[in-house]
C-alpha cells in the first residue's frame, strides 16, 4: 500500500499552546479506569470470532492470541497514536490514513465507533478549549489518532499516552475473555500480569515507528475479526 505523505497543514487544528509533557497521575488513572466511557468493552478485537471458530479454546491459546494482538497493536495502531501526539494539527490526515489502512470493515467500524465515543466523552468530561478543538479535527473519528491527539491536549506525555493505549487494549481483551468464558477472572488477571513484560517489550520496539512503517503483522486475526458479523450469536460488535 502506498503511504501518502502527510502535509504540513496547520489551519484549524493547531493548538494554542504546547501541552505540558508531564503526566498527571489522577488524569491517567481516570482515563485508564474501566468506568471512563470509551466504548472499548463493546469490542473483543476478533477474540469472539476466533473463539467460536475453535482457534482459541483454552488459556494457552488465549495467551498466544493476546501476544499476536499486542504485536499487531504495536505495528498497526501505535504509530497513529504517537504521530497524532507529535503533530495534532495533522489529525485529519492521520484519520483518513487510518481509514485506508483498516481495510477490514469490522475493525474499521470498531475503530470509528470507539474513537467517536472517546472524543465525545473527552469533550464533555474535560471541556477545555484544546480538547474541544482537537475533537473537531477527526471527521471519521478513528480511535488511535484521536487518542493520541486528545492525550496531547490533556497534557499526557507521549510515552504515557503510548503505555495507556497498550494497557487499555490488553485490559479490554482480557475482560472479553472473561465475558466469553474462555478464562475465569483470577486466571485472566494472572495472564494479564504475565503478559505485561511482553506488552512493554512490544511498546519499546514500536513507539518510535512512523506512520510510513505501519504493517499488518497478524493477518489471521484480521480474518477472524472480519467474520464477526457472520457469527450466529455474539456478545461483541467486533
Amino acid at each position: 500500500m502506498k503511504i501518502p505523505t502527510l502535509s504540513d497543514g496547520r489551519r484549524n487544528c493547531r493548538p494554542d499552546r504546547e501541552a505540558a509533557a508531564v503526566d498527571d497521575d489522577w488524569l491517567v488513572w481516570q482515563l485508564a479506569d474501566s468506568a471512563f466511557p470509551t466504548g472499548g468493552f463493546a469490542h473483543s478485537g476478533g477474540l469472539e470470532a476466533a473463539w467460536q471458530h475453535g482457534e482459541v479454546q483454552e488459556a494457552s491459546g488465549l495467551a498466544s492470541f493476546l501476544e499476536a494482538s499486542l504485536e499487531q497493536l504495536g505495528h498497526g495502531s501505535l504509530p497513529f497514536v504517537t504521530a497524532a501526539h507529535d503533530n495534532p494539527e495533522q489529525g485529519g490526515e492521520l484519520d483518513r490514513l487510518c481509514n485506508c489502512f483498516l481495510a477490514n470493515h469490522v475493525a474499521n467500524r470498531a475503530s470509528r465507533l470507539q474513537g467517536r465515543s472517546f472524543l465525545a466523552s473527552s469533550g464533555r468530561i474535560f471541556n477545555t478549549i484544546e480538547v474541544v478543538r482537537t475533537a473537531g479535527c477527526f471527521p471519521l473519528g478513528h480511535f488511535p489518532p484521536a487518542f493520541g491527539a486528545v492525550a496531547r491536549a490533556l497534557g499526557v506525555s507521549r510515552s504515557g499516552a503510548a503505555r495507556l493505549f497498550f494497557f487499555q487494549h490488553l485490559r479490554g481483551w482480557v475482560a472479553g475473555a472473561v465475558r466469553l468464558g474462555i478464562a475465569g477472572p483470577m486466571e485472566a488477571q494472572a495472564l494479564q500480569h504475565r503478559l505485561a513484560p511482553r506488552a512493554q517489550a512490544v511498546l519499546s520496539e514500536c513507539e518510535n515507528l512512523a506512520v510510513a512503517d505501519i504493517a499488518q503483522t497478524a493477518p489471521l486475526l484480521d480474518l477472524w475479526q472480519g467474520a464477526q458479523d457472520r457469527l450466529y450469536s455474539r456478545l461483541f460488535q467486533s
